[in-house]
């Protein structure tokens, strides 16, 4: 059985390599991987095409440069793929690069079914594109319990929840006993956590230590700790080596996987790490800056009640978001000075949080195994052009 598989951002790159594993785990070493990957895939057994590394790329205004070389691998990738007649392609996130090239596979070979893993964000932005989808994606595999639903709520093709990797890791987010001591008792860690990209963390830095800074004169004293990954950890340390209390910087998994177990609160960037806080307890507050015209465009285009990850996987939002000129060092900290005492700021998030093992499944889905089944009884069935969808629909 041959797989192709497209990922071209390093999150995507880790559902990969899982998902590899998981396919030979049921199918042995007669399943074949060709595609695009980076460094955990390639280790899982595929021979990429390309480095993904030089399509990394951050805000709108970045795109014009890169332009020809994205466009020029998108048709490599696409040819790639029609060479190898794969029983089935997975494409993985990444959807302005992805969709681009399943829509030219579907176009010059309607009979290799296309997988997407990872819904793109239809329940947030452009809907329209979940009905569009079905002219090229045979099945959704979704990471966020509400997805099946919204894709049929919008007409998209069919969507399984499979389970977010997170909850597969909760072991690494929660606290045992001592560790929940630690997190009860002085001096108060405080996670700072202004994002995973070089862009996020030079508009948020600044804004970040005033609020460090005006909680430190209240909390006292106060263990700061910065989680970051080794390719931005120069940038963090040089953007903190001024700052009056100088901050931890957890650089190994290990490190800051413990960061979490034992912090009392979170100053955060808007994103995945909202949930990853939210399973392992932590209160927090986040923020988010872009660029005027990305913030204008944004405005636009968003229609969800909140930015937080957090809060559309609860359904409510509990957890503070300051975006663009409300993320401010006074509002910062005036949000997150009340999560520091046991009382109800605190309290209102950490009962919701308390709904997440529910929501997620968490401790019984196993989200690379269910993706990997789902993808492998699409190969099997095969497609049929004309026929519609190929796979099963679960929702």
């Amino acid at each position: 059985m041959k797989v192709f598989l497209v990922a071209t951002e390093e999150s995507g790159d880790r559902l990969g390599a899982a998902l590899m594993n998981a396919l030979r785990a049921r199918h042995g070493d007669g399943v074949v991987f060709r595609g695009v990957g980076g460094f955990e895939m390639a280790a899982a057994g595929l021979p990429s095409l390309f480095r993904i590394d030089d399509l990394a790329i951050v805000g709108f205004a970045a795109i014009p440069s890169r332009l020809p070389l994205i466009l020029s691998r998108i048709r490599q990738t696409a040819r790639a793929a029609l060479a190898e007649r794969p029983d089935v392609m997975v494409i993985i996130d990444s959807p302005d690069f992805t969709h681009r090239v399943a829509r030219r596979v579907r176009r010059a070979n309607p009979s290799i079914p296309i997988v997407d893993y990872v819904s793109p964000s239809v329940w947030a932005w452009r809907p329209g594109r979940a009905r569009a989808m079905r002219r090229y994606i045979d099945h959704v595999l979704g990471l966020l319990p509400f997805e099946p639903e919204v894709h049929r709520r919008l007409g998209g093709p069919p969507c399984t929840y499979v389970g977010h990797p997170l909850v597969e890791q909760v072991d690494e987010l929660r606290p045992d006993a001592t560790e929940a001591a630690r997190r009860a008792s002085a001096p108060p860690i405080l996670l700072v956590l202004p994002g995973s990209r070089k862009g996020e963390i030079k508009r948020l830095i600044e804004p970040f230590e005033r609020t460090v800074e005006r909680i430190a004169k209240t909390v006292w004293p106060l263990d700061i700790v910065i989680p970051t990954t080794s390719h931005l950890a120069d940038t963090v340390l040089r953007a903190t080596a001024h700052w009056p209390l100088r901050p931890r910087i957890a650089v190994k998994r290990e490190e800051r996987r413990a960061a979490f177990r034992t912090a009392r609160a979170a100053l955060a960037k808007s994103g995945t790490v909202t949930l990853e806080l939210a399973i392992a307890g932590v209160p927090m507050v986040t923020a988010y800056k872009v660029s005027r015209l990305e913030a204008a465009i944004a405005r636009r285009l968003i229609r969800v009640p909140s930015a937080i990850l957090a809060n559309l996987v609860l359904g409510e939002n509990v957890v503070p978001e300051f975006i663009q000129q409300d993320c401010t060092p006074d509002k910062l900290s005036a949000a997150l000075l009340p999560l520091f005492a046991d009382g109800p700021a605190r309290s209102r998030q950490l009962d919701a949080f308390r709904k997440l093992d529910a929501i997620m499944q968490i401790g019984k889905a196993e989200p690379a195994d269910h993706a990997a089944e789902i993808v492998l009884e699409t190969a099997r069935r095969g497609r049929t052009p004309g026929t519609g969808v190929a796979g099963r629909v679960t929702n």
